[in-house]
């Protein structure tokens, strides 16, 4: 298991990111390709951290905002120079995200990178998040579901007409058993999707390799 360089527990209750090859602290904001949505699929989060995050596991979530990553084709900027995010505009933004430190986290990993101000990142990420309509089958289920990446990549670009297939991709938990995160490209305008890179979709197959996966149910 991949150890982050801050405070370990911390960052295991905000659900560290697993990914490689990361430019390094001081990466030049607004330095980067594309962006990435990551929404996580909450019960899978929970299973593992239900007693040390009560703020998101007290609650019946599904897809949930993990945070908006600006990308290169080839690994991603981190931890630039950047603004205070400010407690006022946390509570302007209240219920962005499951969890209330995941706004200073994904600011200071991600959101210093992009360019914009803090509340220029929270406002596209609220934009983007609103944008990917999640469809009813995975909203609330109550049993859970197997099925493969390709299956739920059919019903999110059902649901989402100008969505292409290349612009997501799915990610696991325990070894490929358990749908931990869907991830959604776009350019770098933020106007319209792309596809993910090459490295993004390589990944997502090493993630998800047993062919199918169980999307644990909502409780």
């Amino acid at each position: 298991m991949k150890i982050c360089w801050a405070v370990p527990l911390l960052f295991l209750l905000l659900g560290c990111d697993s990914r490689e090859q990361a430019a390094g602290p001081g990466s030049s904001a607004a330095d980067f390709d594309y962006y990435l949505l990551a929404l996580s699929w909450s019960p899978d989060y929970c299973a593992a951290n239900a007693q040390r995050d009560a703020q998101q596991c007290g609650r019946p979530y599904g897809f949930v905002l993990h945070g908006l990553w600006p990308q290169h084709e080839r690994g991603w900027p981190s931890n630039c120079k950047g603004d205070w995010m400010d407690k006022a505009l946390m509570r302007q933004y209240a219920g962005l995200y499951p969890n209330d430190r995941l706004f200073v986290h994904e600011w200071r990993k991600h959101g210093t990178c992009s360019g914009l101000s803090p509340e220029g990142y929270l406002s596209l990420s609220q934009q983007l998040k609103q944008r990917v309509q999640i469809p009813s089958a995975f909203q609330q289920p109550q049993q859970a579901q197997r099925l493969t990446a390709a299956e739920l990549t059919a019903a999110f670009t059902q649901g989402n007409p100008d969505m292409p297939s290349e612009a997501v991709a799915s990610f696991c938990s325990g070894g490929g058993r358990f749908l931990k995160e869907l991830r959604v490209c776009f350019d770098r305008s933020a106007n319209d999707y792309r596809a993910c890179s090459a490295e993004v979709q390589r990944a997502a197959r090493k993630s998800c390799g047993q062919g199918s996966f169980v999307l644990r149910p909502v409780r």
